[in-house]
């Protein structure tokens, strides 16, 4: 169980910390997707620091599994949000969305079951 936990883990806080540093530091793509889901660009900054905070959260949750715990369920709460904006922007394209979801809910779900 401790390597799922582990892997799944270290996996959710990489990929989530290499959105949250492209959002950061102003790249491209966030602001497309800004743009195309009708989120103002002024967003991208706030939403790369939760992401960068889930990311770190994560990877806290290693010495203090509440706060694993906590920064999963906020990543899962993050993605359900991104999923009503796609729903209200009309885009229907979610596997880039579920990727993430499905990456967020597994650390959610290997945070409890080990701990």
């Amino acid at each position: 169980m401790f390597t799922a936990y582990l892997v799944v883990t270290l996996l959710a806080a990489v990929l989530n910390g290499m959105v949250a540093v492209a959002n950061l530091i102003g790249h491209d793509y966030p602001k497309k997707q800004a743009d195309k889901l009708g989120v103002p660009r002024s967003w991208t900054l706030p939403l790369g620091t939760l992401l960068a905070v889930g990311s770190l959260g994560l990877l806290a949750g290693f010495a203090v599994p509440v706060l694993g715990a906590l920064a999963a369920g906020g990543l899962v709460l993050y993605f359900v949000g991104a999923f009503g904006a796609h729903l209200r922007a009309r885009d229907y394209d979610f596997r880039a969305w579920a990727a993430f979801f499905t990456l967020a809910v597994a650390a959610l779900g290997v945070q409890l079951a080990y701990h």
